[in-house]
């Protein structure tokens, strides 16, 4: 018998290899026992969550009549928790130096011809106002793992400097922070510098593919990558962000990986996933994607997307600008919360535009409109573009935005945060078409907040906004 166990602390165990092809072929046994599957999705309807085994059923049943329940399941699933909403964020990047010798990722140290560079403090002030006079409030900042250029003292410095500028109404209210697995000591430093999630993508679950592509630098070593986030929760983080990159390993391995790792969490911590994500490889300098045979489809990709709102109902899903705007509407109505727009993934590049000789990206990205298009686009679908971080600012992290999440107090709190921050926008930043269609959008949102008390705050404060008074709570 194979030593699976979610709560154990050690990578092998609670990912483990044995019980993951155990799933698969138990998938793959059933995955036409149609009486299984509709049971799986009763109790999925509970909103209770699935098993990565479960979830790994329905992930290989090919029966229309069911991937249709399995999608219409999860945009209701999504309305129950999220609402409408779809949080709006911008990735910057601090530097691309890097010491791993990753296969897959241009900044790996051997890629001689790709420009590097580190933002100083006075370019980050740079960058940020320039995403504050965009109108983002909530940033993802990235960097390469590299003791000498990036140490935790500059990453520290950085979040210091991007929450110190205040420019017109602007303001960036939650720093979430993508960088190299470290120790709970560093852990607990960004969390008293005000981070709000911490993000580690694994890339991969499959251990023997994630040796082979990480052959060089620390994050070859797949336990202390693996099990990153039980030392940032350690170290005082509430909320923690998974994500694989498909396309490496199979994505019926990674996707029941990445549950696995989401049950750990729960049973250790008593708090699953933040957010996770769903990056696909993509083409980057020095890295061509059809090396990588392990691809997957549009229609793949958006069933996974929906898998994962049904097995992991609470938690905020993310997609970037590595993907279309006909994908990203594709899986918009299929549990998505999160979404970037305008973003670059050069170093630096948002207050002025990277010149092409100096390429520093990390990836192409596929999604190139403004932050007004994607606003715009976002309301025209039906949505209310969220620029709130009411949550992290009051507290409401880990445990506490659960149990808020899972009692459907979302309407009374996270909607109306939702139209005055949209409101702020509309105000400060959105073209006059922008601006009227929101201005509609907001008058008919604000009749679905049930509390009438809560909805006489939130008119109140709509107006006040239009008199330009402003307030950084949200």
């Amino acid at each position: 018998m194979y030593n699976y166990d979610p709560k154990s602390l050690k990578a092998e165990e609670f990912i483990n290899h044995e019980e993951i092809l155990a799933s698969l072929q138990y998938a793959d046994e059933n995955k036409d026992n149609l009486e299984l599957v509709d049971q799986i999705l009763d109790k999925a309807e509970l909103r209770k969550g699935l098993s990565h085994r479960e979830a790994s059923v329905l992930l290989a049943c090919e029966d229309p009549e069911r991937i249709d329940r399995m999608y219409k399941l999860a945009h209701q699933i999504k309305l129950d928790f999220y609402g409408n909403r779809i949080v709006m964020f911008a990735p910057l990047y601090l530097s691309n130096y890097c010491v791993n010798g990753c296969v897959y990722c241009p900044y790996h140290a051997k890629n001689k011809h790709i420009a590097r560079k580190k933002l100083t403090q006075e370019e980050i002030v740079k960058e940020v106002t320039a995403l504050q006079d965009m109108g983002h409030k909530r940033l993802a900042i990235e960097a390469g793992e590299d003791p000498v250029n990036n140490p935790i003292e500059y990453i520290l410095e950085c979040i210091k400097t991007i929450y110190s500028i205040k420019h017109k109404n602007g303001a960036i209210r939650r720093v979430n922070v993508n960088i190299a697995a470290t120790t709970v000591e560093n852990y607990r430093k960004l969390k008293e510098a005000g981070i709000g999630t911490y993000i580690l993508f694994q890339e991969t679950y499959h251990k023997e593919s994630y040796e082979q592509l990480h052959p060089t630098g620390p994050k070859h070593n797949y336990a202390y990558h693996t099990e990153a986030m039980d030392r940032a929760m350690e170290g005082g983080i509430d909320d923690v962000g998974l994500g694989v990159l498909f396309g490496l390993e199979l994505y019926r391995y990674e996707f029941a990986g990445l549950l696995m790792h989401a049950e750990h969490l729960e049973a250790v911590h008593g708090v699953g996933p933040h957010t996770i994500s769903v990056p696909r490889i993509k083409h980057a300098d020095d890295i061509d994607p059809s090396a990588f045979d392990n691809s997957i489809s549009d229609d793949i990709f958006a069933k996974i997307c929906a898998l994962i709102r049904i097995a992991v109902p609470y938690t905020g899903m993310i997609i970037s600008t590595r993907e279309s705007q006909s994908v990203r509407e594709k899986v918009l109505p299929l549990g998505v919360s999160q979404i970037s727009g305008a973003s670059r993934t050069s170093v630096g590049g948002y207050c002025e535009p990277e010149p092409e000789e100096e390429n520093s990206a990390q990836f192409d990205v596929s999604d190139n409109r403004t932050l007004d298009e994607v606003v715009n686009w976002l309301m025209r679908l039906g949505y209310i573009p969220s620029f709130c971080t009411a949550c992290y600012r009051e507290g409401r992290t880990g445990d506490r935005f659960m149990s808020l999440c899972k009692n459907g107090q979302i309407l009374n709190c996270c909607h109306p945060n939702a139209l005055m921050t949209l409101k702020e926008y509309l105000e400060d930043y959105a073209s006059e078409d922008t601006r009227k269609i929101g201005e509609a959008l907001i008058e008919q949102e604000l009749k679905k907040i049930p509390n009438p008390k809560v909805q006489k705050i939130a008119y109140e404060h709509i107006h006040d906004i239009a008199d330009g008074k402003r307030d950084f709570r949200f």
